[in-house]
């Protein structure tokens, strides 16, 4: 699932927040049934937005970890 970089978050807090929001209009007994399918696309979005974030920092962290062990002085 893609979409325009215009509809990307700022970063992954601003995503969060917007998918709080999100869950809160969902969970919503009276949501407008015009607007579910728009409010669940975009979490949708926001939810493989983080989890790229997510996966990205996982990433970085295990290269510096890595390189941290690489580096250790002999003893």
């Amino acid at each position: 699932m893609t979409s325009d970089s215009a509809d990307q978050p700022a970063g992954y807090a601003e995503a969060l927040a917007e998918l709080d929001r999100l869950l809160i209009d969902l969970d919503d007994d009276e949501i407008d049934i015009d607007l579910l399918s728009t409010k669940v696309a975009r979490a949708a979005v926001l939810i493989e937005f983080c989890r790229a974030r997510i996966h990205h920092a996982q990433l970085e962290v295990s290269t510096i970890v890595t390189e941290l062990d690489t580096n250790e002085p002999d003893d």
